[in-house]
C-alpha cells in the first residue's frame, strides 16, 4: 500500500511502516475541542452542585434529582465521546 489513508498505516518506498496521523475534519475538531469538553464540564458542574447540596444538609429530593441529572449527562457525554471517536475514524 503506497497511498496515505486516514488513521491507518502506509508502507513507504523503503518498506518501512509509517503510522499516519489523523487529519482533522471541521466536524471532528469541533466535537473534540468544544463538544466533548462541554459535556464533561456539564457532568462535573452537576456533580459539584449535588455534593454541595448534600454537604450543606440540603433537601434530599433535590440531591436525588441532581444525581439523576448527572447520570443523564454522563450518558450524553458517553454518546458524544463515542460519536467523536467514530467521526475521527472516518
Amino acid at each position: 500500500m503506497t497511498g496515505a489513508r486516514h488513521g491507518c498505516c502506509a508502507t513507504g518506498r523503503d518498506g518501512l511502516i509509517q503510522v499516519l496521523v489523523l487529519e482533522g475534519t471541521p466536524m471532528s475538531e469541533f466535537m473534540s475541542h468544544y463538544l466533548v469538553p462541554a459535556a464533561i464540564i456539564a457532568v462535573a458542574i452537576v456533580l459539584m452542585l449535588s455534593l454541595i447540596n448534600m454537604m450543606r444538609g440540603g433537601s434530599p429530593n433535590r440531591s436525588q434529582r441532581l444525581m439523576r441529572l448527572r447520570v443523564l449527562f454522563q450518558f450524553i457525554a458517553i454518546i458524544i465521546i463515542m460519536a467523536t471517536i467514530w467521526v475521527m475514524g472516518r
